[in-house]
């Protein structure tokens, strides 16, 4: 019985052990002065707040680039401007806003990034990510999706830039 405690034990460690190392790929989200983005704040009451764009934002990154990384990178990213999706609106109703969405007004974010094997930097740029066919992606699925145009525009961005290798335009 015992035997059996301790391999239970070693196999429920194992994974946070690998999570742990070194040689483990991650991603490090900072955001650059967020109180001055475009676009991230909660301004009529039509979404979550500040800090709760910040942490999704983060952990949308962090899901994003962990599986695609390789063991031994690292994907330093600083979220220089955030730009949601969308325009904030206020409504005449209490005090909860509305935020409409059209195909002129895309996500947008600004981004720093740096993309290091083993120390050694292999990737880095700074560059604007959007595309203006975001809406060419919706439907009924994406109804009720916290963030849904602002994912699938960084998981192109991230299949670009990281699994394809495609260097940014310009």
């Amino acid at each position: 019985m015992r035997a059996a405690a301790l391999a239970l034990l070693a196999a429920l460690a194992a994974p946070l052990s690998l999570a742990a190392s070194p040689a483990a790929a991650q991603v490090r989200v900072t955001f650059v002065a967020p109180e001055r983005y475009t676009d991230a704040q909660n301004r009529f009451g039509s979404g979550p707040s500040l800090r709760v764009v910040l942490a999704e934002m983060r952990r949308l990154f962090e899901t994003l680039g962990n599986p695609v990384l390789a063991p031994g990178q690292t994907l330093d990213i600083a979220v220089l401007d955030i730009d949601l999706a969308g325009l904030d609106q206020p409504s005449f109703g209490p005090a909860q806003g509305v935020r409409v969405v059209t195909d002129i007004t895309p996500p947008r974010f600004r981004l720093r990034y740096a993309l290091k094997e083993r120390g050694r930097t292999v990737l880095a740029a700074e560059e604007a990510v959007s595309d203006i066919n975001f809406l060419l992606r919706a439907n009924r699925l994406s109804s009720g999706q916290t963030f849904f145009y602002e994912r699938e525009v960084l998981r192109d961005w991230f299949q670009a830039r990281f699994v394809q290798r495609r260097p940014p335009p310009g």
